[in-house]
């Protein structure tokens, strides 16, 4: 027993330092958090410098991330690194996916494929929004271009068929992206139908025609 304290304090020591790093590595994710959520912000204020400019303060942050967690890859992996993680991934593809550009890939976010594929289904749970944005203002190609890419990655989330303790939950926000899309199909629906309807009330006004027959309404998708 003469050489305890010894390792006591060896032990001691480690486990300051990983203390250290941990602590570190929280504040670093409420950073990249906050960077995320500002530039999704700025997204659907139509910002798009400042969206730019608060993702690459993102990867930043990402960069120092994993630096911070190379001796200790149980913090890297643990909940609310990948929590962090997951959202720079969504910040990430919400951007590629408004603006028409190629979705970043893992490799290229630094990411797991779990924690991608997470932070990919949550970027087009997040189109409704930006869809309801538009729709405020008037219905456009843009709307059905943002839906076709919300059937689309749902369209691939379900054939991604794998445990929770593999694909972080991934079935369940598969689940709650199949909410939102029909949600927001029955919501540009009616907004595209208002519109007509609307269209038309102005031409019988005008011109004193009649109101044309209002078409039945379109098969709902079979999302199963």
């Amino acid at each position: 027993m003469d050489n305890l304290n010894t390792i006591i304090d060896a032990c001691r020591a480690r486990l300051d330092a990983k203390n250290a790093t941990r602590e570190g590595l929280l504040n670093l994710a409420r950073v990249l958090t906050r960077h995320c959520a500002n530039a999704i912000r700025a997204m659907h204020r139509k910002e798009w410098d400042n969206a730019q400019q608060t993702l690459d303060l993102a990867r930043e942050a990402v960069k120092q991330f994993q630096d911070s967690a190379t001796q200790y890859p149980d913090l890297y992996y643990a909940g609310y690194s990948q929590d962090a993680l997951k959202e720079y991934v969504e910040a990430s593809a919400t951007y590629a996916l408004v603006r028409g550009e190629a979705l970043p890939t893992p490799d290229a976010l630094g990411v797991d494929d779990a924690t991608y594929l997470n932070g990919l289904c949550e970027a087009a749970s997040e189109l409704r929004r930006y869809i309801l944005d538009i729709i405020r203002d008037d219905h456009s190609e843009e709307t059905e271009r943002l839906i076709e890419r919300m059937e689309t990655i749902y369209d691939i989330m379900i054939t991604v068929d794998y445990t929770d303790a593999i694909s972080g939950g991934l079935r369940h926000r598969t689940d709650q992206l199949r909410g939102v899309l029909e949600r927001t199909r029955g919501d540009v629906t009616m907004s595209l139908r208002q519109q007509r309807l609307e269209a038309a009330l102005k031409r019988a006004e005008q011109g004193n025609h009649p109101l044309p027959p209002i078409s039945p309404p379109a098969p709902p998708h079979n999302y199963a």
